[in-house]
């Protein structure tokens, strides 16, 4: 590493920024665009004799997940014969340590890191990830003073829960670490973290420790017993919420919920990737799509987009995308088919959004965009749903996410839009029902599906034949057959 300068001619590797008993951490930068990144770089050996490639593989896992401004970002993983490289979002401002090291924080600024500490933890957690090892030494500050969670070398995931459901790894920094956590009979990794916020809190506080002992022993008693006194420049509403969080018993102890709740939390509080809904027309709380507004929309476009074949089979296959080979940027969100008029599925979308809370409005025909009523983990969310025509009497709809929390997307798809659109929904992608030995009334229906679906295919276009079988099986049909199917079809 110190005989190069370059790395797969890709990143200009600067000064070493510090180093750890496995890694080696260096300033870089990204040749192509000149962003300034920080390369970490673990030796392949080292790491194998100490038996941690699997903490390693779980450390990429995690930094994978946990997408977020408060994390630091993994950009990419590169590795060697002999090293894997970690790149990683460079953070200008050093640890949070050396700030507190210099004495306590003011009131407002403490309450600014806690409350990006509190919002990145809660992330973490809802994508099954405990860090497990939060101190002020594993929170950076970027330019503007915003905080960033790094270092998951110890984070669990769920996979390593045991039977009983909880973590058993005794690990984590002592004067940060739960009392569960040193009992040694199985703890929540997510109720561990909300301690150590708790001691994060008061540090940034008071500028000292609330459990402090130079006995080691004597300090793991008073942890686990939660016995610690308030300097008297910490006020009454900081202090009963510290109060609230350390707690000895995880079961009695406080939630990120009920911290996000307390006012002292909420004062100027802002959560991240508060994106807004960007409409042709402002949409406000009172706004109301009547049916003169579909009109107009209609006056715009007299009728759907066409979805080609090609785009049919990429939406309404499951397991089987195709759209990567043809388009670098369009992501795939919930598809379903019906037999319903385009004005009738717009009518219907707008009917259920409004049900829901959320702001409706159409763009461009029939493109309808849907915005959540309250703020989730990422901002609120932002939906769009478009309708397609494939065939005459047939129509493809299509939501996608345009901003806000996935995990929140996926549940407002399985949750609310399928159960509400059920009486327009002809077939869902990757519901359907008629395999090659089925029989009944949805069979039925469906062969007599296939054959209207070629006909009105093949009225507009005769010499995609080829091409509408191969739709058709693909969505039909299992994704192994049609590995084989399209095999055959190439080698002829």
């Amino acid at each position: 590493m110190e005989h190069t300068n370059t790395l797969f001619a890709k990143y200009e590797i600067g000064r070493l920024l510090g180093k750890g008993t496995f890694a080696k951490v260096y300033y870089a930068k990204h040749i192509p665009s000149g962003d300034s990144v920080a390369i970490k770089v673990v030796t392949k050996e080292q790491v194998k004799k100490e038996g941690m490639m699997d903490q390693i593989k779980r450390e990429i896992s995690v930094m994978r997940l946990v997408r977020h401004p408060n994390v630091v970002e993994l950009k990419e993983v590169m590795a060697t014969k002999s090293k894997i490289f970690f790149v990683m979002e460079y953070v200008r401002g050093g640890e949070l340590f050396a700030k507190v090291a210099k004495g306590k924080l003011k009131e407002d600024l403490a309450r600014k890191y806690f409350q990006q500490l509190i919002s990145a933890v809660d992330f973490c957690h809802s994508r099954g990830v405990s860090h497990r090892d939060l101190k002020p030494e594993n929170l950076l500050l970027d330019e503007n003073e915003n905080l960033k969670i790094s270092d998951f070398g110890l984070s669990a995931l769920p996979e390593q829960l045991r039977y009983d459901g909880l973590l058993h790894t005794q690990c984590g920094t002592p004067a940060y670490v739960a009392p569960e956590v040193l009992r040694k009979k199985g703890y929540d990794g997510s109720k561990a973290d909300i301690w150590s916020c708790g001691v994060i809190l008061y540090v940034l506080l008071a500028g000292f420790l609330p459990f402090q002992n130079e006995n080691l022993m004597s300090m793991y008693n008073k942890v686990l017993k939660a016995e610690f006194e308030f300097p008297p420049w910490i006020s009454a509403d900081s202090r009963r919420l510290i109060s609230k969080i350390l707690v000895a018993d995880p079961e009695r102890r406080t939630t990120i919920p009920a911290i996000m709740r307390v006012p002292w939390f909420r004062k100027g509080f802002t959560r991240p990737f508060a994106f807004q809904l960007e409409l042709e027309e402002p949409v406000s709380e009172e706004t109301e799509l009547h049916k003169t507004d579909l009109e107009n929309s209609k006056t715009k476009a007299s009728s759907p987009k066409f979805f080609n074949a090609f785009e049919f089979i990429s939406s309404m296959s499951s397991g089987f995308d195709l759209s990567g080979l043809f388009e670098s940027k369009r992501k795939r969100g919930s598809v379903f088919t019906s037999k319903c008029s385009a004005t009738a599925i717009v009518s219907k979308i707008e009917t259920v959004a409004k049900g829901l809370s959320f702001k409706v409005g159409i763009d461009k025909g029939f493109k309808i965009r849907l915005q959540g009523p309250s703020e989730g983990r990422k901002g609120r969310l932002s939906v769009t749903a478009e309708v397609f025509e494939v065939a005459p009497e047939v129509a493809v709809v299509e939501f996608s996410k345009c901003s806000g929390d996935t995990l929140e997307y996926a549940k407002f798809c399985e949750e609310d839009v399928r159960p509400a659109l059920k009486d327009i929904v002809w077939t869902w992608q990757g519901d359907s029902t008629c395999n090659a030995g089925g029989y009944g009334e949805q069979c039925a229906a469906e062969l007599k599906a296939k054959a209207h679906f070629e006909q009105g295919m093949g009225m507009q276009h005769q010499h995609m034949h080829t091409e509408l079988e191969l739709t058709w099986v693909v969505v039909k049909l299992n994704k192994d057959f049609v590995g084989s199917f399209l095999d055959n079809e190439m080698a002829e």
